[in-house]
């Protein structure tokens, strides 16, 4: 008789799951942001155009970044015979 049994949990499963600790952390964050933007809200009321104004070009800087690659002189070759 044979006691040799295989464990029932994968081997570095004793703590919490990876995608439950970043959903905490974001939490901890949107929370913390929205406190912040309470405490200084007439300071950022201020700065609405600036903001936008700023928010502009980053998105244009960051948006799609590497996706504008599909204007080549010449087709791709087909696959079809």
């Amino acid at each position: 008789m044979s006691t040799d049994h295989a464990s029932s949990s994968p081997p570095g499963s004793g703590g919490l799951p990876r995608r439950t600790v970043q959903g905490a952390l974001v939490m901890a964050a949107l929370i913390g942001l929205f406190f912040l933007l309470r405490e200084h809200w007439s300071h950022v009321a201020g700065y609405w155009s600036y903001l936008i104004l700023l928010a502009c070009p980053l998105m244009h800087l960051f948006h799609g970044h590497g996706k504008h690659h599909h204007h080549e002189a010449t087709p791709p070759e087909s696959t079809e015979r």
